[in-house]
């Protein structure tokens, strides 16, 4: 199945280590080169800034969705044409991930947390069905996933719900984890009809 369009959640700080900004830079030329559009949270800086950048200076199509506020306080990329100014965070939240074939987290704040929440509850819902990919960088997310899977074992959670998410070590293979997600899931779905 080809991957058209990806939503990328990551921090916007610019004070992290190096390994994290390349992973961003990473991710950004890989997309680029494949020729998969991304949206993004629409900084300037941090791994938003590296994955943009990188998009960017391969040709890429980068969509920015921020909110007015942002753009006041000037956060947005100067760079990204397509930028949609959104008036609330839900709204940003709710056109970030429309039209997607999959999510892609990367490390980030309480922003990226609670957008990765979000999606996470959604799916589980049955209100978004596409991919959603932890790419857990030098193990950032390993407490994160540990209180996922707690949830489980506590049954606040099914064991179903373990399929919530993909957890990767880094975005080398991000594009082939994805595409065999997407063949899964259309296999899986067929089989149900």
């Amino acid at each position: 199945m080809t991957i058209k369009r990806v939503c990328v959640f990551c921090a916007s700080s610019p004070k992290v280590d190096q390994y994290y900004l390349d992973q961003a830079t990473q991710l950004g030329k890989i997309l680029a080169q494949k020729d998969i559009a991304m949206n993004y949270g629409g900084g300037e800086i941090g791994l938003m800034g590296a994955a943009a950048n990188a998009m960017l200076s391969n040709k890429g199509s980068v969509r920015g969705v921020i909110p007015q506020f942002m753009v006041e306080v000037e956060w947005a990329h100067k760079g990204v044409e397509d930028m949609v100014i959104t008036q609330t965070m839900a709204e940003r939240k709710q056109l970030l991930v429309e039209g997607v074939d999959a999510i892609i987290v990367l490390p980030g704040s309480t922003g990226t947390l609670e957008e990765l929440a979000e999606v996470l509850s959604n799916k589980k819902l049955g209100l978004f069905n596409k991919p959603i990919v932890i790419v857990n960088a030098k193990g950032f997310y390993t407490p994160l996933i540990k209180m996922l899977k707690l949830m489980i074992e506590e049954n606040f959670m099914t064991g179903e719900n373990a399929k919530l998410w993909i957890e990767i070590p880094s975005i080398e293979n991000i594009v082939e984890v994805i595409s065999q997600e997407l063949r899964d899931s259309k296999t899986t779905n067929n089989s149900i009809l």
